[in-house]
């Protein structure tokens, strides 16, 4: 199908893409694309400008912050899946990068388009509430960092204002940390994932496509902490969860998987 008509502008900087951003209250930034430009050509979305912010070179890096990694929000996924800070400090990323789509995908997809799409099916969506990450946004007003636990609102709603840029996503150090996922093939969207890591002693463990937004295993944290095994915990994963019905998997189904999946990844921990 053919989009819906709409303006073109590119941005030579963070501030610049800000700006823009004002200009037009259903503007919307373009990154890597390959979740924004499916969506307009089904007119599900329908911006009247599209801001691209592509090539904003300054947007894409990886370095250590202290004990934190901190992220560019335009890194490519198949940057993220060779870099070596995160193989050696945070394995979970790209582990979880490479199972993202295919070759094509990753060579164009951000992890910063995908966190801020907010897809309850994102697989950094999960990883980044099981690592406690922060969402570093800036804006009109300023610069902000957002709890990942406070970023995800609604379905493909974040906690951005209208005129804000997700810049930079901090992840922890973590030494143990898995993501798994079942999905009908290779490039499909998960029906459910799992992300478990274990964050300052503490595991932690986040869903994807269990509900309106990618979610935390609250529940199973809990039981983990009180010291039951594995598989106790993980039959607590759907408390708190409110898994759909789709063309993928009834609710029933997923429902299933997550006890599963969290059992498998608690074990592989």
């Amino acid at each position: 199908m053919i989009p819906a008509a709409f303006a073109y502008e590119r941005a030579g900087s963070v501030e610049e893409a800000i700006e823009l951003l004002g200009r037009d209250e259903d503007a919307k930034v373009l990154a890597g694309g390959h979740s924004l430009l499916p969506a307009m050509k089904l007119r599900i979305s329908r911006p009247t400008v599209l801001v691209d912010i592509g090539r904003l070179d300054d947007l894409r890096y990886v370095r250590e912050d202290g004990d934190r990694i901190a992220i560019g929000a335009l890194t490519r996924h198949a940057a993220l899946v060779r870099d070596p800070v995160l193989a050696t400090r945070c394995a979970l990323v790209p582990q979880t990068v490479q199972l993202i789509g295919d070759p094509q995908v990753r060579h164009r997809g951000t992890i910063g388009g995908s966190v801020a799409h907010a897809d309850p099916a994102s697989d950094l969506g999960a990883v980044v509430l099981a690592l406690d990450a922060e969402l570093v946004a800036r804006g009109p007003d300023g610069e902000r960092t957002i709890p990942a636990t406070e970023f995800f609102t609604g379905p493909f709603t974040s906690a951005l204002g209208p005129q804000e840029l997700l810049t930079e996503i901090r992840v922890p150090a973590v030494e143990r940390g898995v993501y798994l996922k079942h999905q009908r093939s290779s490039r499909d969207w998960a029906t459910v994932g799992v992300a478990a890591a274990e964050v300052g002693g503490r595991i932690q463990v986040g869903l994807a496509s269990m509900g309106p937004t990618s979610l935390r295993a609250s529940a199973v944290e809990e039981a983990l902490a009180s010291g039951a095994s594995a598989a106790d915990a993980a039959a607590r994963a759907v408390e708190g969860a409110d898994p759909p019905s789709d063309v993928s998997a009834s609710s029933e189904y997923r429902a299933h998987l997550a006890r599963v999946l969290v059992q498998r990844a608690l074990e592989q921990l």
